[in-house]
């Protein structure tokens, strides 16, 4: 690991400063993905900026039609969370089922969504709902956040500050987990709003999260898992590595998606 400067700021103000007043910084939140990679010399930052003291950016506030839940709260927070079960109860699924215990205490939405990791659960809640997330300098759009595998559309030193999910009619999240990371090798988020159907997919595509419009348009047409019923998701651009096949993700796309919208319709 290489030498850097470490720097602890208690509001998201200063943590910005810092940021900006070094020479080449990276942001830690909880640390579950920049920690392996400084031990491994994948990143090699001059400072180091920790939001663990900054108390502005977490918490979760439910109003009449919108979840938001600010970057630095705990999966384990969301996950046992009475208002945004009664909100919406996909969330709590998706977050309990994220990593282990010792992940979900640690880990944040905030950071998950900023590494954009192409297996990693929330980015398919963000796009799945339509969300918005809010950073120090502007409000960004789901379907305008993500930029390809391990890429947002976030400049250097923003910082997300929270993220506001508008809730849905219905929403469901089913994911078929690594048995080892539990990361997905397919994740599906089914949401039916105000706006239409929106569908997510994460852990199989070769640009991370996406969604599908063969499984979308079924849904919207019905929202069953039966309308599912013959759909086929191509797997040309889909991954294959040592988990699974390419062809193998398109089917899973199909079977979790049913579950998902089982869930979502209190079938399962």
């Amino acid at each position: 690991m290489e030498e850097f400067t470490y720097t602890r700021p208690a509001t998201a103000d200063d943590a910005t400063g810092a940021h900006s007043a070094a020479e080449d910084a990276m942001y830690m939140a909880g640390g579950q993905t920049l920690i392996p990679v400084l031990k491994q010399g994948l990143a090699m930052p001059t400072d180091v900026v920790d939001l663990n003291r900054v108390g502005d950016l977490a918490g979760i506030q439910v109003t009449g039609d919108a979840v938001t839940i600010g970057a630095m709260t705990r999966h384990a927070v969301v996950a046992a969370s009475a208002e945004v079960k009664g909100a919406i109860p996909a969330l709590t699924v998706l977050a309990g089922g994220i990593g282990d215990a010792q992940v979900r205490n640690r880990g944040t939405m905030g950071g998950s969504l900023a590494n954009n990791d192409p297996s990693a659960d929330y980015p398919s809640a963000v796009l799945g709902l339509g969300a918005t997330v809010t950073t120090n300098q502007r409000e960004i759009p789901a379907d305008e956040f993500f930029d390809g595998m391990f890429a947002t559309n976030l400049e250097d030193g923003e910082l997300i500050k929270s993220v506001t999910y508008p809730i849905p009619e219905k929403a469901g999240y089913a994911k078929f987990p690594n048995p080892a990371s539990r990361y997905a090798l397919v994740g599906v988020f089914v949401a039916k709003t105000a706006g239409g159907v929106r569908v997510a997919v994460t852990g199989a595509g070769q640009d991370g999260v996406f969604r599908p419009a063969e499984v979308e348009a079924a849904l919207s047409a019905d929202f069953s898992a039966a309308a599912l019923d013959g759909v086929t998701v191509p797997a040309d651009d889909l991954m294959t590595d040592m988990h699974a096949a390419a062809d193998y993700r398109a089917h899973l796309i199909v079977v979790m998606a049913k579950r998902a919208v089982n869930q979502a319709n209190g079938q399962g």
